[in-house]
């Protein structure tokens, strides 16, 4: 499996905008990408307008398949001016 953690630091005047529309990225990525198996959306509980991404997909292709799919792009296009920084992490599971 191919794990990608993401970190967010949103601005806080959009926090709540930036959760609606990644919690329907989340729901759409799960509901119509095959190859989607969890997408986890957690906010830290010392810091309010830190969001972490946790996605499992069977492969780096299919992770990259995700990158193209409409949902995303529209959600990406729409959340960039409110984050104030992004870290993504990739990992392996057996």
């Amino acid at each position: 499996m191919y794990i990608v953690t993401v970190t967010f630091q949103i601005e806080p005047a959009h926090m709540a905008q930036f959760m609606i529309a990644m919690q329907a990225n989340a729901e759409e990525s799960l509901l119509r990408e095959r190859d989607c198996h969890q997408f986890d959306v957690c906010v830290a509980l010392d810091d309010p307008t830190r969001v972490f991404l946790y996605e499992v997909y069977t492969s780096a292709a299919a992770f990259q398949t995700h990158l193209t799919m409409p949902h995303f792009k529209s959600f990406n296009t729409l959340s960039t001016p409110w984050v104030k920084s992004k870290a993504v992490n990739l990992y392996l599971r057996d």
